[in-house]
């Protein structure tokens, strides 16, 4: 009964052709997918391997676009996982609908998952992977603490003379964020001649504080923390020594506190103003590095892990110290250094002595940054009368207008040159000595 009423409700059906139907019923998938065409399953194949790389290209995209707003790496490695996911299954869906999967949704879940986890492997052996790093070398004896109200507590050296003198002599080392070991060679001498001697390693750097948040390495911190020593001292006035950055050091706390230096010394100077040199045209030491030397210091800034991390100074530089914590990046930072110890000699001069006190990575990168964006000191400089003292080694790497700019500035500065020596004048010409002392006897 049912039949017949189906065929007097529907009588087209009665005489209708066994083949397939073109109309009123979808076909199953499988029948869908034998009938691609070829052109349509190339597109599905090609699509599968950008969804891929496409996928990894957002992850690492929204790792560092999420970088720009926190600076926890677990929520920036959650955000990139996501992105990976959610981009790799809307593009691979399409591609499996192409192929003619069965079911394309649950092809690109499986897919999307697949690939985020290649992409958390890959990033969990380069990037995620922390460098080897070395241990610290145990203080040598002598060395002390100074706790200062800025919130530094700095490391310092000291030889003191048996009838001092009320002014005493600080050294000042460069870098920024690359001390010495101790005290120099000539502060025993100095020591004989009634002044104090002091040494210290600025913040950051040596054994003294690291900043939690990063930024806080500045050109003023500096300035701040000497004038807090110069107040632990008890010191009216202080002789300071800068050698390098820390001849840039010197000028800055002179442009500051005037009245508080009694004389200054400038020994291979760094640039006193960074706008001078908008192009950072004042000499490179890396560029004379022997070619074994060279490929070193390449390898050891192109890892994957120090890629990402300069990626990130530029973006979040507490993004950056999270991802390469200062007991990693300091222990990178010296083998780096150690590249090019020699680079800044005269050629055929002795090789610079080595010693373990840790430079400081991230004083190093973000005082240099703060220095491109300081006020220019010398209208200050012109109008100060402190007696003030130029040494440049004959090979220095800077260029000599970088010391003559010096000069030009103090208006009661002598500028002289140093035979035999480089940048570094203390370990290639110890005989500066008798420059330095008659100029501070004087």
């Amino acid at each position: 009964m049912k039949r017949m009423t189906g065929e007097l409700l529907h009588p087209e059906t009665r005489d209708a052709p066994t083949g397939p139907r073109t109309t009123g019923h979808a076909s199953s998938p499988s029948q869908a997918g034998r009938g691609r065409s070829p052109l349509r399953r190339a597109a599905g194949g090609v699509l599968v391997p950008v969804a891929a790389v496409v996928a990894a290209i957002a992850g690492a995209a929204v790792f560092l676009g999420t970088a720009a707003v926190t600076a926890a790496i677990p929520v920036l490695g959650a955000a990139a996982l996501v992105a990976v996911l959610a981009v790799g299954f809307l593009l691979a869906r399409p591609a499996f609908a192409l192929l003619g999967a069965r079911r394309p949704g649950s092809a690109a879940v499986a897919f999307a998952g697949a690939v985020a986890l290649a992409v958390a492997g890959a990033s969990a052996v380069t990037v995620f992977r922390p460098m080897p790093g070395d241990q610290a070398a145990p203080a040598p004896a002598g060395v002390a603490f100074w706790d200062l109200p800025t919130g530094s507590r700095i490391a310092y050296t000291a030889v003191r003379a048996a009838d001092p003198r009320p002014t005493p002599v600080i050294f000042l080392h460069g870098g920024p964020g690359t001390p010495g070991e101790g005290v120099p060679d000539v502060a025993r001498a100095l020591a004989g001649r009634g002044f104090d001697v002091y040494a210290y390693d600025q913040v950051g750097a040596g054994r003294s504080t690291r900043l939690a948040d990063v930024t806080g390495y500045t050109v003023a911190r500096h300035v701040a923390d000497l004038e807090a020593i110069r107040h632990v001292l008890g010191a009216d006035k202080l002789i300071l020594v800068g050698r390098s950055w820390g001849g840039a050091l010197t000028a800055r706390y002179l442009a500051a506190h005037p009245r508080h230096v009694a004389k200054a010394v400038f020994v291979s100077p760094g640039p006193l103003w960074e706008g001078s040199y908008p192009d950072h045209d004042t000499g490179d030491p890396w560029s004379v590095l022997p070619p074994a030397q060279a490929r070193l210091r390449d390898e050891l800034a192109g890892t994957p892990r120090m890629i990402v991390q300069s990626v990130l100074m530029g973006l979040n530089p507490n993004a950056a110290h999270a991802l390469v914590p200062d007991d990693e990046a300091d222990p990178w930072f010296r083998r780096v250094m150690l590249t090019g110890k020699d680079a800044t000699h005269c050629p055929g001069g002795p090789s610079a002595p080595v010693h373990g006190n840790r430079p400081g990575f991230y004083a190093n990168q973000l005082t240099s940054a703060d220095a491109e964006r300081a006020a220019d000191p010398r209208p200050a400089l012109r109008a100060i009368e402190v007696p003030a003292l130029i040494l440049r080694g004959e090979c220095d790497y800077l260029k000599p207008e970088v010391a003559e700019d010096y000069r030009r500035a103090l208006p009661h500065a002598a500028l002289v040159p140093v035979r035999g020596a480089g940048h570094s004048i203390t370990a290639e010409q110890p005989g500066y000595l008798p420059l330095l002392r008659d100029f501070l006897l004087r």
